[in-house]
Order: C-alpha cells, then structure tokens, then sequence
C-alpha cells in the first residue's frame, strides 16, 4: 500500500487540485481514495495498471461525493454563519452569548414563522428531528424528489428573508 501511495498519491493530487477548489479538501478526499484503498479487499489482487485504475477511479467517485456532500450542506451567507458561530459557541460562562444567542434564535424563529406552513414543517423534521430528505418525504406522504426540491427551496427562501432583512437593516 505504501508503494501505490508514493508512486500514484502525487498524481491524483495534481486531479484532485484542479477538481476540488480548497488544498484542504483535495487533500481530505485524497485520504478518503487511500483510506478506501487500504480497506478494499480487490485491490491488492489486482495487477498493477487495475490498481491504477482503481485508485484513479475511486479519487473520480470520491470527487463526485465531496461535492454531493456540498450539495447537501449547501453554503450560507456570511450573515448566516456568524449567526451559527453564536449559535455554537459555548456560553456557559459568558452572559453576552447567551443574549446574543438568545437574539439570534428570536430573529431565526420570526423568519422561519413567514415562511408557508409546510416549508416551515420540513424545517422542523429536517433541523429539530434530525430526518433525512427520505424519511421527511415518508411522513408527508411526498416523494423523496419532491421533498429533495422543497427543502432546498425552504432553505433558500430563508436565505432571502434574512439578506433581505439584513440589507433593510443597513440601510435604514
């Protein structure tokens, strides 16, 4: 295993470098080809040029997962993330977190409350029941396509509900 690392890992990450943008996420999904690679019980059986087919293979499929991943965990604005750092930070100890925390759940709860009934509900089972799109399509009677589409446009709606706030509060 230590020879196909050396001699294959610097090519794929040269792929993995023009495919992923972050040097940090080409370097975790070249761990994920290795890690695969150490855990496949066909590789080692495999000739060489198949063990080079394989390893470039699995970092393609593995390319592909990083961005379903992403997809799943689609970027928020900066806005937002700010308000998920409050939202995680340990307060425990500091009086200022918890208001502001405190504030950030108030103005998330009055944005989630104008959006329609059942994009609110997906919100729910997707955020505070932990479902997957699956299980949420299986207790609203939708298909998992359907489901897939409105609680990304759920999600999306959200986000223009808070840049729009978010700008109306700059300007006034």
């Amino acid at each position: 295993m230590a020879q196909l690392y050396q001699c294959y890992a610097p090519a794929i990450m040269m792929y993995l470098c023009r495919q992923v943008p972050l040097r940090e996420d080409a370097e975790d999904v070249l761990l994920e080809v290795f890690q695969a690679a150490v855990e496949s019980e066909i590789l080692p059986t495999l000739k060489e040029g198949k063990q080079r087919t394989w390893l470039w293979s699995t970092a393609h499929n593995k390319v592909a997962d990083h961005y379903r991943r992403k997809s799943r965990r689609p970027n928020l604005s900066l806005g937002l993330e700010e308000m998920a750092e409050v939202l995680d930070a340990d307060d425990s100890s500091v009086p200022e977190l918890v208001a502001l925390r405190k504030e950030a759940y108030a103005e998330l709860r009055t944005y989630i409350v104008s959006l329609p009934e059942l994009q609110q509900e997906i919100l729910h089972l997707r955020f505070a029941h932990g479902l997957n799109c699956s299980e949420i399509a299986q207790q609203l009677g939708k298909n998992h396509g359907a489901t897939r589409t409105m609680l990304s446009r759920s999600l999306n709606h959200l986000r223009s509900i808070y840049r729009q706030n978010r700008k109306d509060q700059s300007h006034g």
